[in-house]
């Protein structure tokens, strides 16, 4: 039974590694200086700066992703996929992956009432802890949408 703790867990580092990575990889704060300020468009400053309440950095797009969640049942998955516009998220979708009836049910009330609380929202704002009376799902959801920043930015 820890195989697939261990394999959740190991997923996790494996996810932080690559945020870092891609973290790594993004121009540095020096990289705008080299433009004449008056060059410089308001959108442009703004959209390099996520604390201006742009896009924070996330590129438009669909991204997909599993997250595990551990159930009465055992490890579960859960598919997320999100559609990005300007680091708001405008449109998701659940892919179920039930392991048992019980599961299905929760997984299909989840399915049935996240779009409510995720659509128009920002990409960073999203920390879904329950939905539809689906508690444990949003564990996987939330673990996906981690892995889902990490892709769109």
């Amino acid at each position: 039974m820890t195989t697939p703790l261990r394999k959740s867990l190991l997923t996790g580092v494996a996810g932080l590694s690559l945020a870092g990575a891609v973290a790594a990889c993004a121009p540095t704060a020096q990289a705008p200086s080299a433009v004449a300020p008056s060059t410089k468009t308001p959108s442009a400053a703004s959209s390099a700066d996520p604390s201006t309440g742009s896009s924070g950095g996330y590129k438009d797009g669909t991204y997909s992703a599993d997250g595990n969640y551990v159930s009465p049942n055992g490890t579960e998955t859960v598919g997320v996929q999100l559609t990005l516009a300007d680091g708001t998220v405008t449109g998701v979708e659940i892919t179920t992956h039930p392991t048992s009836p019980n599961t299905r049910k929760f997984q299909g009330e989840f399915a049935d009432g996240i779009a409510a609380q995720v659509v128009g929202r920002k990409l960073d704002e999203l920390n879904v802890s329950k939905v539809a009376g689906s508690s444990l799902t949003s564990g996987g959801f939330n673990q996906a949408v981690e892995s889902i920043k990490a892709q769109a930015k």
